[in-house]
């Protein structure tokens, strides 16, 4: 109560001699500084648009237009061509312009102006129209042509100097919409090495229905849609792919950030928070100011900045049918959560945004607080962790008013929200588990200590680590990348700590502490404890605010679903350090191409067959553009891959061509792997050069605006919005391969669907649990692909192995070694030294 007291800035008392006014200076001292930091934030706004929409422009230049022409006119030379006394004639006559020499000064600024506005429209066409070409992505390196080097220098001259965050946001060019007949044609190039003879006659006979019957109709409705929306993607990418979804979206959606693994800067939780959430509205002032710089590729092609306006003081609200995106222009408090209880922390001291050491203070009065929790409270962030409908009908039944809503609008109103976790997390070289334990930690949690609706939740392990959960509808990973780039380089090498783990700095002890936000959860009548959740939503009305008491049981209900879906996510993270992609890049491949065929490779040799494959690409070099799929399972790819499974190529230490002396089994089926049939390193090398040549050319692709889902995908939208049945668009839908929700299961670290009966319990790293754990694996197994460590099948008891040594590795602790003394061969892991599997081994040789 003395807080609120305090937070009053004048009381009034009625006494016999009249009324007693008392004034808190203080308060009104901060309602004065509050006024002005408003009005200052309103004021680079409206100077930051100004300046962003004139550029490439400037008001500098507007003068040097403005002194050539009157300078001209000074020498008697009209170079407005008669325009400057055009205009004269029009104005009024009155005070303003009582003497010819005013009038002549103020026509020749309004006709500078019309120039000025001229030349800057021109050139921000003329820069559209030079970034609307991609040829420079298809060339070779060092091979550029000459006009990529003329389209460089042009494109250099008119991205003027020092540009804003958005100044090119009016420049980039539109999403080009795909034409019907090569979207067609390349997405059967993309399944048709996946089906059989008599699958793929159907689905070409389908999509040639499509694109001479049904296409036109919707191309049109599409191509209309691009002339108006500065995407035609993009809005209906986050509506129908993200906000419609109706699962939770923990683990099917949110995505997780790791802290810096092999650098530890304190152990103090409260100091490392407080370093972090002061860089983090650090940022926000920055991004708010638009001082941080675009991104650029190759230092001269913008990306998109659209997806940094939603960073911060975000939060995704539930509905029946969709949800909504809120954002707020400001906040000036963190939302945190630490054993059960949920806190306001303001961030700000009047006008003063707090110093680190404030921040740390704040917090380790949070840790230190030994209240506990209230009844409902504990669990309630569960909610967001659950359905998304039973989220909406509680939010709206049990959060709409009283002490319930307005603690609820204080974590949404929020810049983001802060978990104070009681467990420690970090990577121990000594536990191979350590790193995948953390990965779930940030990941889910115990799905009720993290808001996943917040457009990103700040976690502190007890340790110092810390970690982000990010919701995915706002922006993509690398969005929320460049923010945690700047938090750990601002915390490590400008803020720093004391030597004893605390910030820099004095505390200020006279700051109020943080806020306990008050909630209004009853018990569950004792005579319903036995109902289940389902029970108690069936017997009373949702919408019924009376019936408080059954809010508990719809929480527990939403940590149940949240419950059930993370038990079933396995996550392994591992340590690789044999190479990277300097080694990659030395041989003249693309690090991308090289791990995608890598997958293939891995996947085929665990499951026997190949499958469609996700992998995303960016489209930020347009506007508002966010991705686009790589189908990175190629008929090149699996060129490759089959001739290193059918001819078991391996290569000894001693550089020898080596193949097994029994056939090679995967899942029940025989390859003959007799050394006469062996493929050579020449033709292992040119099959594996074509599939990564072919991948980055797919890629290349889909960063141009030339992929397939999204153009199929918007095609499926605008023929449910009309009414028309598409055998074909229902037959991609239903497989998956536009369906969103169905992605790849390359994709099961950030999506985890409900598993096939025929997929095994695989690792969340897209190589497959099976393959990666049996090269690591203490016993001795079959490297000839016989069936995975993990299932113990009896067939993959092998003879023989081949040793790895710094090629591609699972695991690189240390492990026991399996030898196999007959043939002298086996798999060998060494501490730091990596392990590979045979497949690698021969992919990393041959280069």
């Amino acid at each position: 109560m003395a807080e609120a007291h305090q937070a009053v800035a004048f009381q009034f008392t009625v006494t016999p001699e009249g009324v007693d006014f008392q004034l808190s200076r203080e308060v009104l001292k901060h309602i004065y500084l509050s006024v002005i930091r408003s009005w200052k934030k309103r004021l680079i706004r409206i100077k930051n648009g100004i300046l962003r929409g004139v550029y490439p422009g400037s008001p500098t230049s507007w003068l040097v237009v403005v002194m050539a022409t009157a300078g001209s006119s000074y020498y008697n030379v009209d170079i407005s061509m008669g325009l400057v006394y055009y205009i004269q004639r029009w104005l009024p006559e009155g005070r303003p312009y009582r003497t010819p020499y005013t009038r002549t000064l103020f026509s020749m600024a309004i006709f500078s102006t019309g120039v000025w506005m001229m030349g800057i429209f021109f050139f921000r066409q003329t820069l559209k129209l030079l970034l609307s070409y991609h040829g420079w992505m298809f060339e070779l390196h060092g091979q550029t042509s000459h006009l990529t080097r003329v389209w460089a220098v042009c494109v250099r001259l008119l991205s003027g100097r020092r540009p804003m965050l958005y100044s090119f946001q009016t420049s980039l060019p539109k999403l080009p919409v795909p034409s019907v007949p090569a979207t067609v044609h390349r997405y059967l190039e993309s399944v048709e090495h996946l089906l059989d003879d008599e699958q793929y006659y159907r689905m070409e006979t389908l999509a040639k229905e499509f694109e001479e019957k049904t296409a036109p109709r919707l191309q049109k409705y599409l191509v209309l849609k691009s002339w108006w929306a500065t995407n035609y993607v993009s809005d209906w990418w986050e509506e129908y792919v993200y906000l419609r979804g109706r699962n939770p979206i923990v683990v099917n959606s949110n995505y997780y950030v790791m802290d810096l693994v092999l650098v530890k800067n304190t152990d103090v939780q409260a100091a490392r928070l407080g370093n972090a959430v002061h860089a983090m509205i650090t940022y926000r002032r920055k991004l708010d100011r638009e001082e941080i710089k675009p991104v650029m590729a190759l230092g001269l092609v913008p990306m998109c900045s659209y997806q940094m306006e939603r960073m911060f003081n975000t939060t995704r609200i539930p509905g029946k049918d969709t949800d909504v995106l809120q954002h707020l222009p400001d906040s000036r408090h963190v939302a945190v959560y630490h054993k059960g209880r949920f806190f306001k922390v303001w961030l700000y001291e009047g006008s003063r945004l707090l110093k680190p050491r404030d921040l740390e203070m704040q917090f380790q009065r949070i840790l230190d607080d030994p209240s506990p929790p209230q009844p409902g409270e504990e669990r309630l962030a569960a909610l967001t962790a659950g359905g998304r409908v039973e989220w909406a009908q509680a939010r709206q039944a049990f959060f709409s008013s009283g002490k319930n809503k307005a603690a609820l609008d204080a974590i949404e109103r929020a810049a983001f929200f802060v978990a104070l976790d009681e467990e420690s997390h970090h990577y121990d070289p000594e536990d191979e588990a350590s790193l995948s334990l953390y990965g779930k930690a940030l990941l889910h949690g115990n799905c009720y200590n993290r808001w996943f609706d917040k457009s990103f939740t700040l976690i502190s392990f007890k340790n110092g680590q810390l970690g982000l959960n990010t919701e995915h509808a706002w922006a993509d990973a690398p969005i929320i990348g460049h923010l945690w780039e700047f938090v750990l380089g601002t915390d490590s090498f400008h803020l720093g700590y004391t030597e004893t783990g605390h910030c820099l700095g004095k505390p200020n002890p006279v700051l109020p502490p943080p806020q306990r936000l008050q909630w209004d959860i009853p018990k569950q009548p004792s005579g319903l404890l036995d109902m289940t959740p389902e029970s108690c939503w069936r017997a009373l009305p949702p919408a019924d605010p009376s019936v408080s008491w059954q809010c508990q049981a719809v929480i527990e209900s939403s940590y149940q679903v949240a419950k059930a879906l993370a038990d079933d996510v396995e996550l392994y993270c591992f340590q690789f350090l044999p190479f990277g992609k300097g080694l990659i890049k030395k041989c003249r491949t693309s690090p991308d191409a090289f791990v995608q065929i890598a997958l293939q490779l891995a996947h085929f040799r665990d499951r026997g067959k190949f499958c469609l494959t996700y992998e995303a690409s960016m489209t930020r070099m347009f506007r508002e553009g966010r991705t686009e799929t790589v189908r990175s399972c190629t008929r090149e790819s699996t060129a490759f891959v089959q001739a290193m499974v059918q001819g078991r190529h391996l290569v000894s230490p001693r550089g020898l061509v080596l193949a097994t002396a029994r056939p090679l089994r995967v899942r029940g089926q025989t390859y003959s792997s007799r050394p006469c049939f062996c493929p050579q390193n020449e033709d292992l090398q040119r099959l594996f050069r074509k599939a990564a040549e072919k991948h980055q050319n797919m890629y290349r692709l889909a960063m141009t605006g030339a992929g397939i889902d999204r153009h199929l995908f918007c095609l499926y939208v605008v023929s449910k919005y009309l009414g028309v049945e598409s055998p074909f668009l229902a037959e991609v839908s239903v497989d998956g391969h536009v369906c969103p929700q169905a992605r790849s299961r390359w994709l099961c670290l950030l999506h985890a669907p409900p598993r096939p009966v025929d997929w095994p319990r695989a690792a969340a790293f897209p190589l497959a649990r099976g393959c990666w754990r049996e090269w690591g694996w203490t016993d001795k197994r079959d490297m000839s692909g016989g069936g995975s460590a993990h299932e113990g099948n009896a067939e993959a008891q092998g003879d023989w192995g081949v040793r790895a040594e710094g090629a591609f590795s699972a695991q690189t602790a240390t492990k026991a070694v399996a030898w196999d003394k007959e043939e002298q061969l086996g798999v060998r892991v060494e501490a730091g030294a990596g392990q590979a599997g045979p497949m690698m081994e021969g992919s990393v040789q041959m280069l």
